[in-house]
């Protein structure tokens, strides 16, 4: 009986000490990341991706056609 009650204890123990490492790690990295600023602009070579030339009807075809 002792025998069980000490590999439960150490189970217990490992698994508290495994639950707080994790937690805190998620803490660091959520500290970590939040000081990130998602909406600078950007740096360097950047390129317009939308572009708005195309006619609305050309757009509603492809629309329809690619059924998206």
């Amino acid at each position: 009986m002792k025998q069980i009650i000490w590999d439960t204890l150490k189970i217990f123990v490992i698994f508290v000490a495994c639950t707080f490492l994790f937690y805190f790690g998620l803490q660091a990295m959520h500290t970590e990341y939040e000081q990130i600023h998602r909406y600078d602009a950007p740096e360097g070579p950047s390129v317009k991706v939308f572009k708005t030339d195309n006619r609305f009807i050309d757009r509603l075809h492809l629309f329809f056609r690619l059924g998206e």
